[in-house]
């Protein structure tokens, strides 16, 4: 084993162990945090893997953007009504049994399917080659996708501003 495959695993690790934080805690604060250190987690796994573009995407989009908004909702949200922010979990054992069947299916089509084993070199940097398609080849889609995002933004702060009935 060397190092790459050791960090890769404690990378790996850390993160399934935020998501079960994440997924088992009942104040949604540590749910918070653990979604944090499981986008954390994820993002390291996208730059070990050379997606660089990806975990600059993941660290920025979700770890800078939705965590810190539900963050802020959380808290915002508490000290405006004064309720208590617990989540229950209900029906565990039926939840169980599903991800448990999933879990076998998965496994055992991991098990089944014939992997192709394929030289692959050193990950290399991807970056630019993505920002230059979105400015070249892509830019109309990139421009619209762009618009859709800025019309949801604009439509949700408009039903935050809503007053309550």
């Amino acid at each position: 084993m060397t190092s790459f495959d050791a960090m890769f695993y404690v990378i790996g690790a850390i993160t399934l162990l935020s998501a079960g934080v994440m997924v088992f805690s009942k104040n949604i604060i540590y749910n918070a945090i653990g979604l944090l250190f499981a986008f954390f987690g994820v993002a390291g796994i996208y730059v070990m893997l050379g997606a660089d573009f990806l975990a600059a995407t993941q660290l920025l989009i979700y770890v800078g953007g939705i965590l810190v908004l539900l963050l802020f909702g959380v808290m915002l949200s508490q000290r405006i009504t004064g309720l208590e922010m617990r989540t229950d979990t209900l029906h565990m054992l039926p939840a169980a049994a599903v991800c448990t069947g999933v879990a076998a299916i998965l496994l055992w089509m991991i098990w089944k399917t014939p992997w192709p084993k394929a030289e692959i070199g050193p990950p290399e940097p991807t970056t630019r080659n993505i920002g230059t398609l979105f400015m070249t080849d892509y830019l109309i889609p990139f421009e619209i996708v762009s618009v859709l995002l800025l019309a949801a933004l604009v439509g949700a702060a408009f039903i935050g501003r809503r007053e309550a009935r």
